[in-house]
């Protein structure tokens, strides 16, 4: 029986390229010399800057701000990947998230049987941020981001370390996520491995990645608990 759920953050909580297309349009603008520039920082980052969305085998999907400062950073002059790291995370406090379903009402559902967490390799400052946004930090009994001193997925660590705070045994948790940097870190960790289609990644990948199931989206989970 699952007793706790721990989600990642974009592409599970939030639609990926819904919040983080815009974002990343307006970020790019404002690092980049000209057209010409812009538009090779959009091919490093995977971002296709006409349809306003990410390649599935972007580094910035599931990957850190380190990870999408390592593609970036090589391009800009003023730029170390330490000192574009740290601007990336401060600026992801800014961006709109569109949450991939009504979060509120479904959380409230969910947390009635459940603890409830969310595992992010986004920082935690910006998790909370944007997770207070949409009103839903109450729900959450613990919010870990790559900073938060437990690592990053698709290492065990981070979701170990919300087991041990829910005081459960890994088989006992659901970990909820859009890629493959999630489900590869359910399986180490010994948690249930669910994927959901609100990010870059198909059907297909999720189960290639370990899936147990596969969610068209997070509002599918109560059901989806209610029959295991």
């Amino acid at each position: 029986m699952v007793k706790a759920i721990l989600f990642d953050k974009d592409g599970t909580l939030f639609g990926f390229d819904a919040t983080w297309g815009p974002w990343t349009e307006r970020i790019l603008k404002e690092l980049s010399r000209d057209e010409d520039h812009l538009n090779a920082l959009a091919v490093a980052a995977g971002f296709n800057r006409k349809t306003q969305a990410f390649d599935p085998t972007s580094p910035v999907i599931a990957g850190t701000p380190e990870d999408a400062a390592r593609v970036i950073a090589p391009l800009l002059k003023t730029y170390t990947v330490a000192t574009l790291t740290e601007a990336l995370s401060r600026a992801a406090e800014t961006v709109e998230p569109v949450e991939a379903v009504p979060l509120r009402p479904l959380l409230e559902q969910l947390a009635q049987d459940h603890k409830l967490g969310v595992m992010t390799n986004d920082a935690e400052r910006a998790a909370h941020d944007q997770l207070s946004r949409c009103g839903v930090t109450e729900y959450f009994d613990a919010i870990i981001g790559f900073d938060s001193g437990y690592g990053a997925k698709p290492d065990p660590d981070p979701l170990l370390a919300f087991a041990a705070m829910a005081g459960l045994a890994p088989g006992d948790i659901a970990m909820i996520g859009d890629s493959s940097h999630d489900l590869h870190a359910a399986r180490a960790a010994g948690f249930v491995p669910v994927g959901v289609l609100t990010g870059p990644a198909t059907e297909d990948d999720l189960y290639a990645a370990g899936a147990a199931a596969v969610l068209s989206d997070i509002g599918a989970l109560p059901e989806y608990l209610a029959a295991r």
